[in-house]
């Protein structure tokens, strides 16, 4: 479906129409939907600051949230591309932090000197991390719990993950990054308060 295709309708129209028929369920209108607004949300992530090679993640991210919140979208508020191009801009800002933090640990190693005597070692306490390491584990949603165990316990590969969770490989890989962050930080926070 085109805009061109319903010369009576304003884009707008066809558009608040669409996401009407998605918060149904409706398939078929999602797909139209994502035909005729994936270009310009594509361009709207650019603006944002994303990488080219990054937009078809955030756009995957984003296109399911407007699937999910589909029957949120309330056109009395906003028309139905900025509400969409707002779900964009924000997936894609979390995007960019995610892709950030990395980087700022990694200019801080640089940054110190290669002729520094290194510390002493310390012996990893294997006995005290394990019972922590499984209650940040089991505090995940079951989803992303099993998610974890089957790329890191089990050693299950990106494109397995992908065919067995129906998504792309991007959105696995950012899945795995987001919950081994949250993981991370739920380890640190409970051996902070120790």
């Amino acid at each position: 479906m085109a805009g061109s295709n319903l010369p009576s309708q304003a884009p707008s129209e066809i558009l608040r129409e669409l996401l009407a028929r998605v918060s149904t369920g409706e398939t078929r209108a999602f797909a139209e939907l994502h035909t005729l607004t994936r270009g310009r949300l594509g361009r709207t992530a650019l603006a944002v600051g994303a990488a080219p090679h990054d937009v078809d993640d955030i756009l995957q991210d984003s296109f399911l949230k407007i699937w999910r919140n589909a029957a949120r979208f309330d056109s009395g508020r906003a028309p139905a591309m900025a509400w969409m191009s707002a779900i964009v801009r924000n997936t894609a800002i979390d995007h960019l932090r995610t892709r950030r933090q990395p980087s700022v640990e990694l200019e801080k190693a640089l940054a110190v000197a290669a002729d520094a005597a290194p510390l002493p070692t310390e012996e990893f306490d294997f006995a005290g991390a394990e019972p922590v390491a499984r209650g940040a584990l089991a505090r995940l949603p079951e989803d992303r719990r099993r998610l974890v165990a089957l790329a890191y316990l089990e050693g299950e590969s990106r494109a397995s993950l992908s065919r067995r969770f129906g998504v792309p490989v991007g959105t696995i890989k950012t899945w795995l990054h987001r919950t081994i962050l949250v993981v991370r930080k739920d380890c640190l926070a409970t051996m902070a308060a120790a």
